[in-house]
């Protein structure tokens, strides 16, 4: 198994709790399916199938992006709120303010077209992440990492949230050989962690602690999705249905606790998630 570490910096981010519609609010971290969201837009992967040569190997990126261990900290510096308007262009709900399909005055003055709706987005400022990939082929970590650093199989620009979350990598590590010892090791530091309830370890002369022995808030959040009629419509962005997965929601706080740590990097906590 080998790894790379990302340290990301973005200087707003929304990382959008589901269901939350008239406030939205925010993740203090990304969840898993936004970082493969992320991956599938760095490798270009607009179709399952799609596949690309790995060395003297030609393999489908998607099967080999499933197999991916992620683990995901992060920090903000603070959070503020957008008031914005949403706009609905349909007729039903132009009709619904104006009256009539042909009409756009209200109180006198020409306003814009539709439906509209007050909306409250809470957005992180000053967002640094440190997220570890893990797999067992190097060839597709390389990819990914030159993917990175020279982004010419990227779909849209990087970003993490939003389409306007743009994103500054302040560094990426070398591929190396994953051999992070587990230790017990008290700790406060001042990043947010998914601690996800399927771990992955790999030395195993020492597990880490039991997922319900970590402090944390419960979360449920989405990992893998599939797009409805996919094969009949080729539209990536259509409707989404998600997988999920338990994890608690970490405030950097460790005590009595073993865990993965990364002796190379400050021994920095690190919770790879098995996602399948």
């Amino acid at each position: 198994m080998y790894f790379l570490r990302l340290q990301i910096y973005q200087p707003q981010a929304h990382y959008r709790i589901p269901f939350t519609y008239q406030r939205r609010h925010t993740y203090p971290i990304p969840p898993y399916s936004t970082v493969i969201g992320f991956l599938c837009n760095v490798l270009g992967i607009d179709d399952p199938v799609k596949t690309e040569k790995i060395g003297n190997n030609s393999v489908v990126l998607y099967e080999q992006l499933k197999k991916i261990k992620i683990s995901i900290a992060g920090r903000f510096e603070s959070k503020t709120t957008e008031y914005i308007w949403f706009r609905n262009l349909s007729a039903t709900a132009h009709e619904k303010r104006f009256a009539s399909v042909n009409n756009r005055f209200i109180n006198g003055h020409v306003e814009h077209i539709g439906g509209q709706s007050p909306v409250l987005i809470d957005i992180l400022d000053e967002v640094n992440l440190i997220i570890y990939l893990a797999h067992e082929d190097k060839g597709f970590l390389e990819l990914i990492k030159s993917s990175i650093e020279f982004p010419v199989r990227r779909l849209e620009i990087l970003h993490l949230g939003r389409a306007e979350d743009w994103i500054v990598i302040k560094e990426i590590s070398a591929v190396s050989e994953l051999n992070f010892p587990v230790k017990r090791n008290d700790m406060r530091t001042d990043y947010f962690f998914w601690i996800p309830e399927k771990m992955y370890v790999t030395n195993h002369d020492l597990l880490p602690s039991d997922f319900h022995q970590f402090q944390g808030l419960l979360f449920r959040i989405t990992t893998w999705w599939e797009v409805r009629d996919f094969e009949k419509t080729y539209n990536r962005h259509g409707y989404r249905n998600f997988q999920y997965m338990p994890v608690k929601l970490n405030d950097g706080l460790f005590v009595r606790q073993q865990f993965m740590i990364d002796e190379q990097h400050k021994n920095f906590p690190v919770f790879l998630a098995d996602l399948n």
